[in-house]
């Protein structure tokens, strides 16, 4: 009786269903490779790992922050929409930063030799008051143009849209991180330079809603090991990331290899914010959103940053 007994409840335990991961909705605009943190994390396992299940929706910045607090989706990896969104209001934080200095690039038509030259031309952007018009601003400040009177910023959506833009002479430039840079190359434009190479901005993370970081407290703690255990994987395995490049942003192995190496180094290894970086893009936003009033970094929790409850 006691050998049949062990070897039902052996049966019972073979085919008792495994304890369901926690599933969760992360966004992110563009198919660029700051964001391939998360994405890797899901494919290598990582946030299974962590009790996790995570989806990646492609989202526009212009609802990305607008979703999150409606919990349409969980999280939003651009560092720049959580800084505009709480410096507007509303109630989001940056809660990690998996790349503190981003590798965005101007890319320009070939008529266009510096960034000198693009005093009095357009820049196409994916949304207004975004990450790529900081870094546009920032690097136009950098060389001696002034944001507001030399240069035209154009919303002309996404990096498609931006590149036939171009084609078409209706702007002169835009931005983008590896692999746009590449593909901007391989369609006949030139890359004038890269912001990392100028100076810290946090790109790509992690925000949250307040909401969520008072009730999923734990939840959000298990995403951020899984991004940081990523970016550890991005600086061990050079081969197993360009893989999931190549899955992630549809990119044939030659390219994601080239995109490896221009960015694999702008990762760090712990999900921990450069103040003098965050500060650049606080100031930057504010500049932007015409928004006056003090902003505060509140570093004692570590899970609230940006704009202090």
């Amino acid at each position: 009786m006691k050998t049949a007994w062990m070897i039902g409840l052996g049966i019972l335990l073979c085919y008792a269903p495994a304890q369901a991961a926690d599933k969760l909705r992360i966004g992110f605009p563009d198919l660029a490779a700051q964001f391939v943190p998360l994405p890797l994390g899901e494919k290598r396992g990582f946030f299974k790992e962590e009790g996790l299940q995570a989806e990646f929706i492609r989202i526009r910045p212009a609802i990305s922050s607008a979703a999150l607090v409606s919990g349409e989706i969980d999280y939003d990896a651009v560092i720049g929409n959580g800084i505009g969104a709480a410096i507007r209001g509303l109630p989001v934080r940056l809660v990690a930063c998996f790349m503190p200095a981003t590798p965005i690039a101007i890319i320009a038509r070939p008529d266009i030799k510096s960034v000198q030259d693009l005093k009095g031309k357009a820049i196409g952007l994916n949304t207004f008051g975004g990450t790529l018009e900081s870094i546009s601003r920032l690097i136009a400040k950098h060389f001696g143009l002034d944001p507001d009177k030399d240069i035209k910023f154009l919303a002309t959506g996404t990096v498609d849209s931006r590149f036939a833009a171009m084609k078409q002479g209706l702007t002169a430039a835009t931005l983008g991180s590896a692999p746009l840079d590449f593909l901007g190359k391989k369609l006949g434009f030139v890359v004038l330079v890269r912001a990392n190479e100028l100076f810290s901005f946090p790109a790509s993370g992690l925000v949250a809603s307040v909401k969520k970081i008072k009730e999923s407290r734990d939840d959000l703690k298990r995403v951020i090991k899984a991004g940081i255990k990523a970016n550890r994987y991005i600086h061990q395995n050079r081969d197993g990331t360009i893989q999931v490049m190549m899955e992630f942003l549809k990119i044939d192995k030659e390219l994601a290899a080239a995109t490896y190496e221009s960015v694999s180094k702008a990762f760090n290894d712990d999900g921990s914010f450069p103040e003098k970086g965050l500060r650049l893009a606080i100031e930057e936003f504010r500049a932007a959103s015409f928004f006056t009033s003090r902003v505060h970094i509140c570093q004692g929790d570590r899970t609230l940053w940006s704009s202090c409850p």
